[in-house]
């Protein structure tokens, strides 16, 4: 949508989170609060945005970036955040949505029906997003005028009994007309308890001056504000009932659905196989045909089509892992490049390094990467046997189509077609164990009688 500007308002400090991070740092799936509130803004395309916080939040403002920020010096409430915002979009005169920080379930589905509602033939001032929660408690009430319009907000403080009865609350969200905008915000009076500016006054001052209000309805979930992490956890237990549906939907299989843990931006292809209890972390992409066992947690990597992982497989931030390939029960990968159909099935830690194709490493794998001060990097060719129990000391580089005895510690390349035994040669001793097993008999016998 054209001529929209998004503000959003992230300057409280959030006391009941008991945290020294800004309540809107907070993540859920893998993105902060604020991360979702701005993607969801970003995707009406707005002509201006702005995020306005409080004094000292340079983190929040890092974490936006290159979206501007503003600073609202003192908390004076939510008209006061708006007014402090206004110079960012001096002089606009479309639509502008004021948001908030703390409510990353948002849809952009119903921020385009609150800009429809703006642009209405009755030509509101304000649109505000009207919820019907099972519990309204204590939310401010939206009192309707005989047509449907929107009268007043009236705080659950200030509310007749009346009024207390009255199903539709105040969801917080709103959007103005930017060219009426100013003169709301300067209408505003700190005339109540807080001696704060609010935001819903503007309906009041608005129907003062004989322009329509109106509102939308949404789905309360959507509008969900996190205070507190109890409030967090049920976002994000929603935001997860979300992403599974979204992905079984596409063409996954989730075994156990309740059990599965998306980030926001988790790719999946057709046909991927999910087993239970499997986690993916921010940065993952999943091909066509891929099974994933469960119990596996994935983070910032790319399978691809084919590919068979898990169970209890750990995959680190820029692992790729190659068509066809198989990664099996307690492997992780760190940084690493598997080639198709490269196998590494058991008990194996693989951590920058690359692999070509159809080599198998075997169990107890080691790349040996860091040194204590310094990590290296590792290649294996192609067609490469790795025999179980080996360390490969990095930086190291093993030929094309080459063998790796079992047990071998490889601490200089290996040339292609070789064969690599980096252990002490057996020796064997007949007929010693005998002996061995009377002297230690003995010390036993021994001990338990200076015990006794």
């Amino acid at each position: 949508m054209s001529a929209v500007a998004c503000l959003i308002l992230a300057a409280g400090k959030g006391t009941r989170m008991k945290s020294d991070r800004p309540k809107v740092m907070h993540e859920i799936a893998g993105r902060s609060m604020l991360g979702h509130v701005v993607a969801a803004a970003q995707t009406l395309a707005p002509e201006r945005i702005a995020v306005v916080v409080g004094p000292g939040m340079e983190a929040v403002a890092d974490s936006v970036a290159p979206v501007p920020t503003i600073v609202q010096p003192e908390q004076k409430g939510t008209g006061d955040a708006v007014r402090a915002a206004l110079p960012a979009i001096g002089g606009f005169e479309g639509d502008v949505i004021v948001l908030f920080g703390d409510t990353p379930l948002l849809t952009p589905a119903t921020l385009e029906r609150l800009v429809e509602a703006r642009r209405a033939a009755e030509d509101p001032a304000v649109v505000v997003l009207g919820m019907r929660p099972a519990d309204p408690l204590q939310y401010g009430r939206l009192v309707l005028t005989g047509d449907g319009g929107l009268d007043r907000i009236v705080e659950f403080s200030e509310a007749s009994e009346d009024e207390r009865r009255i199903g539709l609350c105040n969801a917080g969200i709103m959007t103005f007309d930017g060219r009426r905008l100013p003169e709301l915000i300067a209408a505003l009076q700190a005339d109540n308890a807080k001696g704060e500016f609010f935001l819903t006054d503007t309906v009041e001052a608005a129907r003062a001056r004989g322009w329509a209000c109106s509102v939308v309805e949404g789905d309360p979930a959507e509008v969900l504000g996190i205070n507190s992490r109890v409030e967090l956890a049920e976002a994000e237990a929603i935001l997860q009932d979300r992403l599974r549906r979204q992905a079984m939907l596409g063409g996954a299989t989730l075994i156990d659905p309740k059990t599965v843990w998306f980030s926001i931006d988790t790719r999946l292809g057709r046909d991927v196989l999910i087993g239970p209890s499997t986690y993916f972390g921010p940065g993952v992409t999943v091909e066509d045909g891929v099974e994933i066992l469960g119990f596996s947690h994935i983070e910032g990597a790319t399978i691809r089509t084919g590919a068979r992982v898990g169970p209890f497989a750990r995959m680190r931030p820029t692992t790729v892992v190659g068509e066809g390939a198989h990664i099996g029960n307690f492997v992780e990968l760190k940084a690493a490049d598997l080639a198709a159909g490269a196998k590494a099935n058991h008990l194996t830690y693989l951590g920058d390094v690359s692999v070509g194709a159809k080599t198998n490493v075997g169990a107890g794998t080691i790349v040996s990467n860091y040194d204590g001060y310094n990590k290296f990097r590792t290649s294996i060719g192609a067609e490469v046997f790795i025999g179980s129990d080996t360390v490969l000391v990095a930086p190291v580089t093993v030929g094309d189509r080459s063998n790796i005895a079992a047990g071998s510690v490889i601490t200089h390349d290996v040339a292609p077609d070789a064969l690599a035994i980096g252990r002490a040669r057996q020796e064997d001793k007949p007929g010693w164990a005998p002996g061995y097993r009377e002297k230690k008999k003995a010390e036993k016998a021994r001990r338990a009688q200076e015990k006794g």
